[in-house]
């Protein structure tokens, strides 16, 4: 399992759990500082992750692109995959294809969240989640010409009505057509969502892309009360080798909940209780 740290570059999501803000240059030169083996970044569009020197920044400080999120669809310019206009749909496929396309020429993932819409007024959560399925199988073919996956996030039921638990992400994934669709399981979404997060881990085993790492309280991990070995003992008995993100607010500060995170990976993912 490999750390990383999460970066918005998203103005109007201002607040949110993200832990360094604006600055891709400081922020990857903090990270990599701390230890992290990666960043993971949220763009305002794909036009503005493509005029980024990106690569250049990664390669000076050593770091992986853990992944590439789709959040700003939402925040900003209110897209979703399932809205019930169709041209509003067909808009929400080409920012998520265009990021996509960016986040995949850095042998990146895309991940899909708050993009994913609900189900509400006169639509059915059935044809919200038809809608879903319709936009997955178009955009993972089109992530896999990248040799990598679409990320799909459940979150929690004040978030969305459509995946919630890791056991509805896992019954929506066989709906699909393509095999190339997994999982971002979040902590903090599951601390809400599931009687057992390190046996709804289990469960999903393979299907598990992503793992964003954060505290009860979205705070980093070791500010709240989610107990955290036997999910990192679940995650080693499913083999993951992915990522262990952290979304999380930057409280007190952004180094603060940098520091305390990797502190955190290296205590349970590297140290004595690994």
């Amino acid at each position: 399992m490999r750390s990383a740290v999460t970066v918005s570059l998203v103005p109007e999501a201002r607040g949110g759990p993200f832990v360094f803000w604006d600055d891709l240059e400081a922020a990857a030169s903090s990270a990599a500082m701390l230890g992290f083996d990666a960043i993971e970044i949220f763009p305002h569009s794909a036009e503005q992750l493509a005029g980024l020197p990106v690569r250049s920044i990664l390669q000076r400080h050593g770091l992986q692109l853990a992944a590439v999120g789709t959040g700003a669809g939402w925040v900003v310019q209110r897209l979703r995959l399932t809205d019930p206009d169709p041209e509003i749909r067909a808009r929400a496929i080409a920012f998520v294809s265009n990021m996509i396309d960016q986040a995949g020429a850095l042998g990146a993932p895309t991940i899909v969240g708050s993009m994913q819409g609900r189900a509400e007024q006169a639509v059915t959560r059935e044809q919200a989640l038809d809608w879903l399925a319709e936009a997955c199988d178009q955009l993972a073919p089109r992530a896999e010409r990248f040799h990598v996956s679409l990320f799909l996030e459940p979150l929690n039921r004040y978030e969305t009505n459509l995946l919630v638990r890791i056991t509805d992400g896992l019954a929506f994934l066989d709906r699909l057509k393509s095999r190339n669709v997994k999982l971002l399981c979040d902590l903090f979404h599951m601390n809400i969502e599931e009687a057992d997060m390190a046996a709804a881990l289990r469960l999903a085993a393979a299907d598990v892309g992503h793992v964003h790492f954060a505290d009860s309280n979205r705070h980093a991990v070791g500010y709240g009360h989610t107990n955290i070995p036997p999910i990192v003992d679940a995650l080693k008995q499913i083999h993951y080798r992915g990522f262990l993100s952290a979304e999380v607010l930057p409280k007190p500060s952004s180094e603060s909940a940098a520091k305390q995170t990797i502190e955190s990976f290296q205590k349970y993912c590297r140290g004595e209780n690994s």
